[in-house]
């Protein structure tokens, strides 16, 4: 008599694990809360055990364990025990190929899709015959890069569906709660002959080609403003031109503004005047006066100021270079009494 239970250790990154040993007659089986023991023979599930307790294969008056127990009759009659997690897993999911969704404004544009998703073991007996036969997947990791790309493969059909509705590329960001709903009504028929339920879908983000975010933020932007493109493209110019008063890209959409005004101008300088109108005559320019020479320093002798850069004052003829020290023949510059350098007196 033996005891079949999944070790904890064994269980890490595991959904469906099966036990080394075939189950016989007087052997125990010990399920736990979060576990699903499913008993096959041939490819066919015999019975499963989805309520945590310790089952012994000899009562027969236990409903859980009768049709396995007639099952195993005789000692050469045994089965394979699988112990499934029921407990449910979160799962990413993103789209390794672009979606062309066909806008009737943007014509085809290339959609591409993130999000997260929650699944679980549903029918014990249909994962382990139909999924993890035909995938070989018995790890977490093995049964989600299996569920990811037919998530992103239901995704895809919902968009197309809502979009027979009316769905456009404005509407995308507006509308993923109801996309996410969607998908989970298509999930159910797609997982359901694999034993698997698709319970939730959440943080769905969808991508937009940069050119066409681009347009989409514009529309937006123009609709909240109450003006049309070309309003719209003024302004941006504007504003982008005040950011950098430089050049660039902004600079010549200023440009571009400028020569419309100033064709409108011309246009209008090229008209007739109307009968009656007279041109108002120019201003009078008045002659600017001549600068002023700029003033240097006093003569030493008079005290008139000379412009900068005279040796000799123009007023009295005095020298404006100063005289040299009898003493130590350093410049002394004019007005000073005593050398600077030997304190020798100054003629």
């Amino acid at each position: 008599m033996a005891t079949f239970d999944w070790p904890e250790v064994s269980k890490g990154l595991n959904v469906v694990w099966k036990y080394p040993k075939n189950i016989r007659m007087n052997d125990n089986v010990v399920v736990k809360e979060d576990e699903i023991a499913v008993f096959m023979r041939d490819g066919k599930a015999l019975s499963y055990l989805d309520r945590p307790g310790r089952y012994a294969l000899t009562s027969l008056d236990i409903p859980a364990v009768s049709a396995l127990v007639n099952a195993l009759t005789g000692i050469k009659q045994d089965a394979e025990v699988y112990f499934i997690q029921k407990r449910p897993f979160d799962g990413k999911f993103g789209s390794k190929q672009p979606y062309q969704f066909k806008d009737a404004d943007f014509g085809f544009v290339n959609l591409r899709l993130f999000g997260e998703f929650r699944w679980r073991v549903k029918d014990a007996s249909n994962f382990i015959a139909k999924f993890m036969g035909t995938h070989a997947a018995t790890t977490i990791p093995q049964v989600e890069e299996r569920l990811r790309e037919q998530v992103v493969a239901v995704v895809f059909d919902g968009l197309g569906e809502m979009k027979k509705r009316g769905l456009a590329v404005v509407d995308l960001a507006s509308n993923l709660l109801e996309i996410e709903q969607v998908t989970l009504e298509k999930a159910k028929p797609h997982f359901d002959p694999y034993g698997i339920e698709i319970e939730k879908l959440s943080g769905l983000t969808i991508n937009l080609p940069e050119e066409v975010q681009k347009a989409v933020d514009a529309r937006a932007s123009m609709g909240i403003l109450g003006t049309n493109y070309m309003q719209y493209q003024t302004g941006q110019a504007m504003r982008d031109a005040a950011q950098n008063p430089g050049g660039g890209a902004a600079a010549a959409g200023v440009g571009v503004g400028a020569g419309m005004a100033m064709g409108w101008q011309m246009q209008a300088a090229m008209q007739p005047p109307p009968p009656g109108y007279q041109q108002a005559p120019p201003p009078q320019q008045q002659q600017a006066p001549p600068p002023a020479a700029p003033a240097g320093a006093p003569c030493p002798k008079c005290g008139q100021p000379n412009p900068p850069g005279l040796k000799f004052c123009g007023h009295c003829g005095a020298n404006l270079q100063g005289q040299s020290c009898p003493t130590c023949k350093a410049a002394v510059p004019p007005g000073l009494k005593f050398c600077g350098n030997c304190g020798a007196k100054m003629p």
